[in-house]
C-alpha cells in the first residue's frame, strides 16, 4: 500500500484531529478540502494550477468515467494518473449518488440498480461488484463501496432497510476488490436516526475498511442542524486511525463544524459551480461579480488571498468576463474559490495546532456571516 495514513494530533477542545498521510514519498495534512474533477478533470483548471493552489486529493466520478470514455480506455492509458496527468491522490465515488437520482425506487433491487444513461437514455445496471471492477480498472487511490443514497427525507422502516442493504452491498465489493495499490473506504448512511447511523457504522467498521465515509448529508438541501446530527451520530463509532471522509460537503462553515466533529476530508463541486455562475468567496462573505456595483472596481477579490486572480486581476475586469462569458472568468474564479477552502482548510490545521479552533469558528462566523449563520 502507498497511502499510509497517521494521526498526529486532537484538539483538546474539539473532537477535531491533524493528521498525514504519505503518498509516494509525498506527505500531506488533513483535514483537508478536494477539489471535484467529475471527469477526469477539475472544470477548467490544469493540474499545474491545482498544484499551485494546493490541492491535495482530487475526486473523480465512477459513473462518468464508465460512460465517457469507459473503463477500459482509462486502463489502457495506465489509469486516471497518467490518463489525466497528475501525480497526486484520486479518489473515486462508486457512482451511487448519480445513479439514484436517475433511478426510480422500483428499480432498485437487492442485485443493484437499473436506470437509463442521462446521455443517450440507453437502460444500464449497476451492481456493488461492477462498481468496484469500475474503480480498480480506473485505479484510483481510494475508490468508495457501493451505496444506496436515499432521500433525507425517508421513514425509519425505509432507511432500515436501505442501510442493511448497503451493509450487504459493502460486503460483496469489498469481496471482489482485486486492486492491491487502492484504498477501499466504507460508506455509513442512515440518515437523522441515531440507532441506524449507529447500526450503520458498526456494521460497516467490522468489515475492516481501509479509510471510512459519512454519507446521505448532501441531499435534498437538508438543514445544516440536519446535518451535524448525521455526523455526531456517525462519528463516535468510527475508529481513530483511519480516514473519515464527509462526502458532497462544501460550503465555509460546514468545513469547519465538521472538522470541530471530526471530519478529516471534504469533497465539493460548490466552489467552481459558484465560479461558473460568477460568484466569489471571501472573507466577509460570498459575492456576486454580475452585480454592477462591481463595473468600476479596479481591486482584487479579495486583499488577503494569495491565489493567481487575486494577484493579476481587478473584480472589474472578471466581472466583464463573466457578463461576455468568457471561459477565462470562470477560470479565475475557480482558482479563487478553490484556493480560498483550501487555504481556510490550512488555517483550521494551524488552529487545530494551537487548541484554537472554536475561536476561529467564532471569528470566521463574525466576519463571514456578520455574527451568526442561523
Amino acid at each position: 500500500m502507498k497511502f499510509t495514513y497517521t494521526l498526529e494530533k486532537k484538539e483538546k477542545n474539539t473532537k477535531a484531529r491533524l493528521g498525514s498521510f504519505r503518498y509516494n514519498e509525498k506527505k500531506l495534512e488533513t483535514p483537508m478540502f478536494m477539489p471535484v474533477g467529475t471527469q477526469a478533470t477539475v472544470k477548467t483548471l490544469t493540474p499545474e494550477e491545482l498544484k499551485e493552489i494546493g490541492s491535495g486529493i482530487i475526486l473523480a466520478n465512477t459513473y462518468h468515467l464508465w460512460l465517457r470514455p469507459g473503463e477500459d480506455i482509462v486502463a489502457k492509458a495506465g489509469g486516471l494518473h497518467k490518463f489525466m496527468n497528475w501525480d497526486q491522490p484520486i479518489l473515486t465515488d462508486s457512482g451511487g449518488y448519480q445513479v439514484f437520482s436517475l433511478a426510480n425506487p422500483k428499480d432498485i433491487t437487492e442485485e443493484g440498480v437499473k436506470f437509463k444513461s442521462h446521455l443517450n437514455g440507453d437502460t444500464l445496471f449497476l451492481t456493488p461488484e461492477k462498481s468496484i471492477e469500475i474503480q480498480n480498472k480506473l485505479d484510483s487511490d481510494i475508490a468508495m463501496s457501493f451505496d444506496e443514497c436515499p432521500p433525507a427525507g425517508a421513514s425509519h422502516e425505509y432507511m432500515e432497510a436501505s442501510v442493511k442493504r448497503t451493509l450487504r452491498w459493502a460486503k460483496r465489493g469489498k469481496e471482489v476488490h482485486s486492486n492491491p495499490n487502492q484504498m477501499l473506504f466504507g460508506i455509513v448512511q442512515g440518515g437523522y436516526f441515531p440507532d441506524l447511523r449507529k447500526l450503520s457504522a458498526e456494521e460497516t467498521v467490522k468489515m475492516d475498511f481501509d479509510g471510512y465515509s459519512i454519507g446521505g448529508v448532501a441531499n435534498d438541501n437538508e438543514s445544516k442542524e440536519n446535518m451535524y446530527k448525521a455526523i455526531d451520530y456517525s462519528i463516535p463509532y468510527l475508529p481513530e486511525d483511519k480516514l473519515r471522509y464527509l462526502m458532497g460537503v462544501g460550503e465555509p462553515i460546514d468545513l469547519i463544524e465538521g472538522t470541530i466533529r471530526g471530519i478529516d476530508i471534504f469533497d465539493c463541486v460548490l466552489p467552481t459551480r459558484l465560479a461558473r455562475h460568477g460568484h466569489a468567496f471571501t472573507n466577509t462573505g460570498k459575492i456576486n461579480l454580475k452585480n454592477a456595483k462591481y463595473k468600476e472596481d479596479f481591486t482584487p477579490i479579495s486583499d488577503t488571498c494569495d491565489c493567481y486572480a487575486c494577484k493579476h486581476y481587478t473584480k472589474a475586469y472578471i466581472r466583464h468576463l463573466i457578463t461576455s462569458e468568457e471561459t477565462l472568468g470562470a477560470r479565475l474564479l475557480s482558482i479563487h474559490n478553490i484556493r480560498f477552502l483550501i487555504k481556510m482548510m490550512e488555517d483550521i490545521r494551524e488552529a487545530i495546532k494551537n487548541d484554537t479552533l472554536l475561536e476561529y469558528r467564532d471569528k470566521f462566523i463574525k466576519e463571514y456571516y456578520g455574527g451568526s449563520y442561523e
